[in-house]
């Protein structure tokens, strides 16, 4: 097993990254006041417009695959506290049960005031399940890739073939989410979130299994050397490199057929290929050590990914929703993008100010703060 003994900024980078992209769907979601349908194709049965070619463009890119870049890099995350407790001597999953807790009630808090499509309750659901499947060892990892991502790809295999045998799966109207978010106080929105608490978690669930495999996936990464700057890590990368591109952008590409047969396939299925060779792509961009600057902010905002993700959650929350600057619904995709691109910038300043004054952001402050606490008891 490869031992970790310093922080590697390949790692951190791809986080920042992440979490940057991910605001790249979630945008959308944000703008057009909760209306999935925006980051879908059901209601179109032809070509699109410019302005929604746009952010299909967008979506291409960033839907699904970000996300799940997040993913195996919690992953990562995970065999790293994994690693730094074997050499320190500690038990396993020991302390990292309580990482875990104040994971889960981070979501939950960030659900109920912010956002109802929060990661963080189904990435702390997830991470109980695989730092007991890496306890087991290297067979039961292994074991649990096969079993997990054979079912997730099973179920999604399923779920397209009935999509194309004429299953109807378009979502119901999203007029009153919409019209919550367009006049609905802020204690409004937060008791819609709690009474149908079940039914925006049900993705949350239905994505375990699949998270379980990219936690693992990053997982079998890390121990392999892929983000090590040595000749193993740069070939390792090149291999995903390959798989990205020639693999996972022309089954990404069926996103632009209409009709929502593919929407699903696509974000769950497909996504996650384009995801492991952002991992190669962004690893031969940081050979351009020009752009070094660049690549350390987004490393900046990796140290400080959680901080960073509720942050622009809660930013496009004031300006988008009624209670705020209630620009949900008027503006169109190039502006929407301006706002985006603009808020990783915003992201980019205040994570280096942090990381260069405080060393870390205020939320994972407070969570090891709270570890300590409990733990020293």
């Amino acid at each position: 097993m490869m031992k970790v003994q310093q922080r590697l900024p390949l790692i951190d980078m791809l986080r920042g990254f992440a979490v940057l992209g991910t605001l790249g769907t979630n945008i959308w979601i944000f703008a057009y006041l909760g209306d999935l349908s925006y980051i879908t194709t059901s209601n179109y049965s032809g070509w699109w417009s410019l302005n929604d070619f746009l952010r299909m463009v967008v979506l291409f890119f960033v839907n699904g695959k970000l996300l799940g870049l997040l993913t195996i890099m919690f992953g990562v995350g995970l065999e790293l506290k994994y690693q730094q407790a074997l050499r320190k001597g500690h038990a396993w999953p020991g302390i990292y049960l309580w990482t875990i807790v104040f994971l889960f009630m981070e979501g939950l808090i960030h659900f109920t005031l912010v956002m109802e499509y929060d990661i963080l309750m189904s990435y702390a659901v997830t991470a109980i399940i695989v730092a007991f499947i890496v306890r087991f060892g290297d067979k039961a990892i292994q074991l649990a890739l096969y079993v997990f991502g054979s079912f997730h790809a099973l179920m999604i295999l399923l779920i397209l073939v009935s999509a194309l045998l004429g299953a109807n799966a378009s979502f119901a109207s999203f007029d009153p989410v919409v019209n919550l978010y367009e006049n609905g106080t802020w204690f409004e929105q937060i008791q819609y979130r709690v009474t149908n608490f079940l039914y925006y978690r049900t993705e949350a669930i239905f994505i375990i299994p699949m998270n379980i495999f990219l936690f693992l996936l990053g997982v079998k990464l890390m121990r392999n050397g892929v983000f090590s700057q040595d000749d193993k890590g740069r070939q390792a990368r090149q291999k995903l490199f390959k798989l990205g591109i020639f693999i996972g952008v022309p089954l990404n590409l069926l996103i632009f057929i209409p009709g929502g047969v593919f929407d699903l396939p696509v974000r769950y299925l497909f996504a996650p290929i384009l995801s492991i060779g952002y991992i190669g792509i962004l690893g031969k961009m940081i050979e351009y050590k020009k752009l070094d600057w660049l690549w350390k902010r987004f490393g900046e905002i990796g140290k400080m990914s959680l901080s960073c993700y509720v942050l622009q959650n809660v930013i496009s929350s004031i300006i988008f929703y009624g209670w705020g600057l209630g620009l949900g619904g008027k503006l169109n995709s190039i502006e929407v993008i301006g706002i985006w691109l603009t808020l990783s910038l915003l992201q980019l300043f205040i994570a280096h100010i942090c990381i260069k004054h405080f060393h870390v952001g205020p939320m994972e402050w407070i969570r090891k703060q709270a570890i300590q606490s409990v733990t020293q008891k």
